[in-house]
């Protein structure tokens, strides 16, 4: 059905006998996923001719604390949190 949507904008209904096709509009795809294995499966190439794939190493927990607390303490100043607050 993905690749239905992805190639034609929509998919069918085959219950609606006047209108069978639904055609799918103002909609954005976001996907994610992780490695093959395990279950997971590779995405096949017609899909991924639709989509920008973007990939990156994993981050040490060192880049991921130092992200995510300035991401935080900009958040909690700007909204005026109290003191007690940024110092958790």
């Amino acid at each position: 059905m993905i690749r239905q949507y992805l190639d034609q904008g929509g998919w069918y209904e085959h219950k609606d006998k006047e209108k069978p096709f639904k055609k799918i509009i103002n909609t954005v795809l976001v996907t994610a996923m992780g490695p093959p294995g395990g279950g997971r499966s590779f995405v096949t190439a017609r899909i991924l001719r639709h989509l920008s794939l973007t990939s990156f190493t994993s981050f040490e927990d060192e880049t991921l604390n130092r992200i995510f607390s300035t991401i935080l303490k900009w958040f909690f100043g700007s909204f005026g949190f109290n003191a007690d607050v940024l110092k958790c």
